[in-house]
């Protein structure tokens, strides 16, 4: 019997663990079907964990013309005209205590603000990433909180635990993440998720969400991954992830994300999608 596939209009796409591979760049297969889909007037959007400069990147490589939604939602940023379309940063009445907290305990925390993550002079590097010029040493944290920061990085187990036991009641969002060996915390305003910013920028393209094909393998995605009308999670995924889901394409570096357009977008006949 032949299934009849919605009309998908805007494809999301989450980077890490998604599109990426292991050395930030993009396969192929995964470059050819996001080009068929262009071709064939889908839009595509990224949405992301990350700040603006590999987000930036990625965009002009791949021709996207749609501003990218960053920081897990609070920064909306179109990189062609170079203007910032939403910033919903953490307010300082709560972002200053917490990095008080984290420098006179000497936790791992790194704050993203002006587009630039700024960490403690001598502080572990987790990630080769974090030596790039998008990085910066500081002696201390709260003297660059000029302004409220768009997000808070709290990196390795024992920040995690100790920034967990000292804020968990404070009303911001607090989005957990497991890589491996590595564990990561990354705090943002309550209303800054990538559901929220992916659902304001439909809603100023008037895209409905029946029409949007969102994929993603983080639990911060799996909100937006619930709204979309087409919500597909990686192979890679962790399992509470891909049962939140339903939807399970191949892993990222089995070409999942090319998988998942030629199914949905494409309409090629035969499916490589995985069960849940």
């Amino acid at each position: 019997m032949n299934v009849v596939l919605p009309a998908i209009d805007l494809i999301a796409l989450d980077l890490d663990g998604t599109l990426l591979d292991l050395d930030d760049g993009i396969s192929p297969a995964n470059r050819q079907a996001i080009r068929a889909a262009l071709e064939a007037g889908v839009r595509v959007v990224l949405v992301t964990g990350r700040g603006t400069d590999a987000t930036a990147r990625i965009v002009r490589e791949l021709h996207l013309s749609l501003p990218a939604i960053c920081a897990h939602g609070a920064l909306t940023k179109d990189f062609i005209a170079g203007r910032t379309l939403g910033h919903i940063p953490v307010p300082l009445a709560h972002a200053v205590p917490m990095i008080e907290y984290a420098q006179h305990h000497r936790l791992n925390v790194a704050v993203y603000a002006q587009e630039i993550f700024y960490r403690l002079a001598g502080s572990h590097l987790y990630m080769e990433d974090m030596r790039g010029p998008h990085w910066r040493e500081v002696h201390s944290l709260v003297d660059v909180l000029h302004e409220a920061p768009t997000f808070l990085r709290f990196l390795g187990r024992e920040s995690v635990e100790a920034m967990r036991a000292a804020f968990s009641g404070v009303p911001l969002h607090f989005k957990y993440e497991v890589w491996g060996d590595f564990e990561e915390c990354a705090v943002t305003s309550p209303e800054a998720t990538k559901k929220n910013a992916l659902e304001r920028l439909c809603r100023d393209l008037e895209i409905p969400a029946n029409a949007v094909l969102a994929i993603g393998d983080s639990r911060n995605d799996v909100p937006m991954l619930q709204w979309a009308g087409t919500g597909i999670a990686m192979a890679n995924a962790l399992p509470e992830v891909r049962q939140a889901v339903g939807r399970v394409t191949a892993r990222f570096d089995e070409d999942g994300v090319a998988q998942a357009i030629e199914r949905y977008v494409l309409g090629r006949s035969e499916p490589r999608e995985k069960s849940a």
